[in-house]
């Protein structure tokens, strides 16, 4: 009588990447709300999956948030390209400024990443390596316009977002939004020509709420 194989190879592969896709999904926001502290035990219990089921798929946490930051540098890259297409170039550059800064500030872990490098610089470097093009055309098209100012440099916009980043941060339990304040104080300048400023979108923080800000900061390791 023939026999023949009842393993279910086709679904234990459909299981094993929705599992995958659990975890990377629970880490993401573990990752976003607390940063890169989080543990993998926790993001197991976030998942709904067993600790071995989060081991197997990734063996230690860096391997986790290489993943993930690849995931968000294919969305930056697509957000890039998608802001060249922009008929206005200025519209194009803000738009591409206001939703990169607003991924550093709802994004913890993704901000600890790709501003600090302290997980893992070769990683970072090729990320910024995609974008430098990007964020170097958005410029020059905004330039050759007439409407950004000619001597910003692609090597400006990453430090800018390092400083409304580092805003976000500490006015996360103040007023998380107060960061697209200072993005429009920040675009005003870059402009080389406006009839009147700009309208802002958040109202200025209060002196309460202004020393609480101020008692958030912490000074970065050396």
């Amino acid at each position: 009588m023939a026999t023949f194989p009842t393993t279910p190879e086709r679904p234990l592969r459909r299981d094993a990447e929705r599992n995958r896709q659990r975890i990377l999904e629970a880490a993401r926001g573990a990752f976003a709300e607390e940063g890169l502290s989080v543990t993998l035990d926790e993001i197991a219990h976030r998942a709904g999956v067993g600790v071995g089921t989060v081991y197997r798929r990734f063996p230690d946490k860096e391997q986790l948030i290489e993943a993930l930051f690849e995931d968000r540098i294919t969305e930056f890259v697509a957000l890039g390209e998608e802001c060249l297409l922009a008929e206005d170039p200025w519209s194009g550059l803000v738009r591409f400024l206001e939703q990169a800064t607003a991924a550093h500030a709802c994004d913890r872990g993704f901000k600890e990443v790709a501003l600090s490098g302290a997980h893992g610089l070769e990683r970072v470097a090729r990320g910024r390596q995609l974008m430098y093009p990007i964020v170097t055309r958005l410029v020059q098209r905004a330039q050759a316009d007439g409407s950004v100012r000619p001597d910003l440099a692609a090597t400006d916009l990453p430090l800018l977002q390092l400083m409304l980043g580092s805003l976000s941060e500490c006015t996360r339990d103040v007023d998380p939004e107060i960061w697209r304040r200072y993005l429009g104080i920040v675009t005003d300048g870059l402009r080389t020509r406006r009839d009147e400023p700009s309208p802002l979108q958040r109202d200025a923080l209060t002196p309460e709420q202004t020393q609480s800000t101020m008692r958030a900061w912490r000074p970065g390791a050396r």
